[in-house]
């Protein structure tokens, strides 16, 4: 497997974005209506990747900088976006490896905390991230209200330039 750091505009990133939303579709009902654009993810802001392989595109995922909020956002904080590995390509570790580079990526770039919003539906993101130190908070996006959201957080060591 290979990650390249991509953008979320590039063709690769928008065809498994396009996956993921469909994705979103089966098991939600309908696509994610967060508000995303590829400069959301432009360094030093965000970090978008997609992984490779035999030179197919089959996972993804990208972090974005976000502001503090009265829904428990801190200064610091980063969200992870757009995580997905195609189904072909499931159960090989490739959400993990792409999790801890955008951990470190985000790390690197002095974010001292990922946060996310997933859904009871995604048992397996679920389970992913409670397994690299991710726990639960209290609702902070687009879907903090629905009874089907999960949010979650994990604090990261930022590094000493």
């Amino acid at each position: 497997m290979e990650i390249r750091t991509t953008g979320y505009g590039h063709p690769d990133a928008q065809k498994l974005a396009a996956e993921v939303q469909q994705e979103y579709v089966r098991r939600y009902g309908d696509v994610d209506v967060t508000v995303l654009h590829p400069d959301h993810f432009d360094p030093p802001a965000g970090h978008f990747v997609v992984a490779y392989l035999d030179g197919a595109p089959v996972a993804c995922g990208g972090w974005r900088a976000k502001e503090p909020n009265d829904f428990g956002l801190v200064e610091g904080d980063a969200e992870l976006k757009r995580m997905y590995v195609a189904p072909a390509a499931r159960g090989r570790g490739l959400a993990r490896a792409v999790l801890r580079h955008l951990e470190q990526s985000a790390e690197a770039a002095g974010r001292s905390r990922l946060v996310l919003e997933s859904g009871t539906e995604q048992p397996e993101a679920l389970a992913l991230y409670a397994s690299e130190g991710y726990h639960h908070i209290s609702g902070f996006g687009v879907y903090r209200d629905a009874p089907e959201c999960v949010c979650m957080a994990k604090w990261l060591e930022v590094q000493d330039s």
